[in-house]
C-alpha cells in the first residue's frame, strides 16, 4: 500500500503518526511519501521539505511567503499526481492541504482523506462545500462533526481524540516533577501563550501582566511555561519579565519521548492553566487542570474573524461538553486585568473548579475515553473508505 501524507504543524505531526502506526499494523507492508514532522518521519517517512514552512497562520502573517507556500502547493500536487499512491491523506493546515488536494483531484482519480473537519460550525459554513469538490471522506476528531461534512456530500468518520486516550502522569510523577523543580507543595500555575512565535509575541506580555494580580493575591503560587521546541528562546525570553521566577521547560535538548513525558507531568502538576485557545483546552481537560483560556491575533485578521463566528465559545471543552464552564477572553477581551480577575475567582471558588472538572470529563468521554486509539480507528476508516471507493 503506498500512501502521500501531508501534515503542517505539530499537533497533525501527532495525528499522522498514529495514523500511520494504525494502517502499518493493520495492513502490514505500507510505504509512505509526503511531508510531516519528526514523529511521522519516525513511522518510515522521507519529508520532501520541512514541515515547519506550513507553520503560519493568520491572514498578515501568510501574505510574506505567500509565493514560497503557493510554490510548494504545487510541488507537492505534482509530487502526488506524479507518484501516484493509493490514498491522499491531508491533515488539519486546510489552507495548504485542500489546495493540494484540489489540484490533485483536478490531475487524478486519486482518493482523497482529509484528517480533522475544518471548523464549519464555527465560522465560514462554505467551506464544507468546497471541500466537497475535492475530498471523499473526513477523519472528524470532534463528535458533533459529522453531520456537517456529510451535509456537504463527504463520507465522515468519527474516530476520536487523541488526547482522550494518550496516558496521563501518576500522582508519582507529580511528586517527581514538584520536587525537581523546587515547587514541593506549593500553589502551581501553567502559563500556555501558544506554539507559534507570533503567539508568544502577541500573548507573552499580556499573559505575563496578567500574573502580577494573581501572584500578589497568592504570593506562595509558582509559574511553569512548557516550551514548544520550535518556539524555545522566545518564550525563554518573554518570560523573563514575568513576576514569580518562571519555570521553563526547554525540550530542546531532550528526546521526543522525553520532553512529552515533561509536558504530561507537568499539565497533571498544575492546579490551574492559563492558556492560549486551540488543542490546548483539550490536553489541560484530559490533565483535570481547570483553565482560562484566551487569545488575539493583529487587528486585521479578528476584525475579519469575529465577524465570520458562528459560535459563543471556540474553547473546544465548552463545545465538546455543551457547557461554557470555561471562561474565555478573545481578542479585545484579551487583557490582563479581565484575565487575571478570572484566574483569581477560579482559584477562590470550589464551585467553579467543580464544574470545570465535570466538564472536562464528560468532554473526555465524548471524545473517546476508554475507546480503540484513535489511530487504529483513522487507519481502519480509512482502509474501508478505499474498498468501498
Amino acid at each position: 500500500m503506498r500512501v502521500f501524507v501531508i501534515a503542517g504543524e505539530a499537533s497533525g505531526d501527532r495525528l499522522g503518526a498514529a495514523l500511520m502506526s494504525g494502517l502499518k499494523d493493520l495492513v502490514g507492508e505500507v510505504s509512505f511519501d509526503g511531508v510531516g514532522g519528526p514523529l511521522m518521519q519516525a513511522q518510515g517517512m522521507t519529508s520532501r521539505f520541512p514541515m515547519e514552512e506550513l507553520t503560519v497562520f493568520g491572514i498578515l502573517e501568510v501574505l510574506p511567503k505567500y509565493r514560497q507556500l503557493k510554490r510548494r502547493i504545487r510541488e507537492v500536487a505534482e509530487a502526488v499526481i506524479e507518484t501516484q499512491p493509493d490514498v491522499l491523506i491531508t491533515i488539519d493546515s486546510p489552507d495548504f492541504c485542500l489546495r493540494v488536494a484540489r489540484l490533485v483531484k483536478a490531475a487524478s482519480t486519486t482518493h482523497t482523506v482529509h484528517y480533522v473537519a475544518p471548523s464549519v460550525w464555527a465560522w465560514r459554513a462554505g467551506r464544507a462545500e468546497k471541500m466537497a469538490k475535492c475530498i471523499d471522506q473526513v477523519l472528524a476528531i470532534l463528535p458533533f462533526e459529522p453531520p456537517y461534512m456529510e451535509a456537504a456530500g463527504m463520507r465522515c468518520d468519527f474516530v476520536g481524540h487523541p488526547v482522550a486516550t494518550e496516558p496521563q502522569a501518576s500522582d508519582g510523577d507529580i511528586q517527581a516533577f514538584r520536587a525537581e523543580h523546587g515547587i514541593g507543595a506549593a500553589p502551581l500555575l501553567m502559563v500556555l501563550p501558544g506554539s507559534r512565535r507570533g503567539e508568544i509575541s502577541r500573548l507573552g506580555p499580556v499573559f505575563g501582566e496578567a500574573l502580577r494580580p494573581v501572584l500578589a493575591q497568592h504570593p506562595e503560587m509558582r509559574v511553569v511555561l512548557p516550551a514548544a521546541p520550535s518556539v524555545a528562546s522566545a518564550a525563554i525570553e518573554v518570560a523573563k519579565s514575568w513576576p514569580g521566577n518562571p519555570v521553563v521547560l526547554d525540550p530542546r535538548d531532550q528526546t521526543t519521548e522525553a520532553a512529552t513525558q515533561e509536558k504530561s507531568r507537568a499539565f497533571a502538576a498544575a492546579d490551574v492553566a492559563l492558556a492560549a485557545s486551540g488543542t490546548v483546552s483539550l490536553e489541560l481537560a484530559a490533565a483535570a487542570t481547570p483553565m482560562v483560556i484566551a487569545y488575539d491575533m493583529n487587528w486585521l485578521s479578528w476584525q475579519i474573524m469575529s465577524r465570520m463566528l458562528k459560535s459563543d465559545t471556540v474553547t473546544l471543552v465548552n463545545l465538546v461538553s455543551e457547557t461554557r464552564h470555561i471562561e474565555e477572553f478573545l481578542g479585545p477581551a484579551c487583557r490582563p486585568d479581565a484575565i487575571a480577575g478570572a484566574l483569581n475567582d477560579l482559584l477562590s471558588d470550589p464551585a467553579r473548579l467543580t464544574a470545570q472538572k465535570a466538564a472536562m470529563a464528560e468532554a473526555m468521554i465524548k471524545l473517546g475515553a476508554g475507546a480503540e486509539p484513535p489511530g487504529l480507528r483513522a487507519a481502519r476508516a480509512v482502509l474501508d473508505g478505499l474498498a468501498r471507493a
